[in-house]
């Protein structure tokens, strides 16, 4: 099945930012362009307070927000094969769906508000890591280029999902990527605080954890030019840190807890809040080097 990235918009400039974005995946990933705009249902059930003629408004309105979004994915792609499409229903509900058959997902981090809002913050935070395939949020109208995409990983099976799409991310746009393993002292038992030889082994043990899970990553994608970072913070901190120049923060819906937790599902949430770049949310699955194209 030839997926599409659906895009979700409802005519605030944070959806036509995630429009813009949508359209170079798109593009980078060889698929066509679906642009959705949800309309709630409860908007037609209120007979007695639905005045003359707007439901035809409503519908009017919706075409003119798909008619924008479209003219925008043209300017960026003019070779992209673009589809529109009105649904109707919660828009959660509707976006997940409508995930279920993407190759990606994509939404701005805030909307209009009120019923037509489609990319409102809880809509973002209600789709990333519930939909069936990757979840971008595109926080900002215009982002700079860095060539670099980070991915935050703990080296639990949990994480591979996301390493595999920030991996398959860089060899797309011919970009460097940074993984980051995280890790903190208060994770940890209180004593570890009063002894640095303790402090270096748990480092030490991090590090070679981290190594090693990438290591068939490297393999994989040889032309990747990976830079490994083992930090001591607070996986939210070095992300959010790390994605001040990057193009893009990839991250899973969830993790193994404790310590290193870079795909917690706060850590997720976290970031999604505060991180400079577009963040990607994949949601967690084991996938192998070796197994990856499988189930494709």
């Amino acid at each position: 099945m030839n997926r599409s990235v659906v895009v979700g918009v409802d005519g605030s400039p944070p959806s036509l930012a995630a429009v813009r974005w949508a359209a170079e995946d798109a593009v980078r990933r060889r698929r066509g362009l679906r642009v959705v705009h949800v309309v709630d249902p409860w908007v037609f059930d209120q007979p007695l307070a639905t005045p003359p003629g707007f439901r035809d408004s409503l519908s009017e309105l919706s075409g003119d927000v798909l008619a924008d979004a479209a003219r925008e994915a043209a300017e960026r792609a003019p070779a992209l094969a673009v589809e529109t499409a009105t649904l109707t229903g919660t828009v959660r509900e509707q976006l997940l769906i409508a995930a279920k058959d993407a190759e990606a997902l994509v939404v701005g981090s805030r909307g209009l508000g009120g019923f037509l809002g489609l990319v409102l913050g809880s809509v973002s935070m209600g789709v990333a890591g519930r939909a069936g395939c990757p979840v971008v949020v595109v926080r900002h109208t215009e982002a700079a280029a860095y060539g670099e995409i980070v991915v935050g990983h703990d080296a639990s099976p949990e994480s591979e999902a996301a390493l595999e799409y920030a991996f398959e991310e860089a060899a797309r746009r011919r970009a460097a990527l940074r993984a980051v393993y995280a890790w903190q002292v208060d994770s940890m038992l209180p004593m570890f605080g009063a002894y640095g030889a303790d402090l270096e082994r748990v480092y030490e043990f991090g590090a070679r954890a981290a190594q090693e899970q990438l290591s068939p990553w490297r393999e994989k994608f040889p032309h990747v030019r990976v830079r490994d970072s083992v930090v001591q913070a607070h996986p939210i901190e070095a992300l959010c840190r790390a994605s001040t120049e990057a193009d893009l923060l990839v991250v899973g819906s969830r993790g193994r807890g404790g310590l290193g937790s870079a795909v917690l599902g706060s850590v997720s949430h976290g970031v999604l809040h505060h991180a400079y770049s577009p963040v990607a949310v994949v949601c967690s699955r084991t996938v192998r080097p070796a197994e990856e194209g499988r189930d494709r």
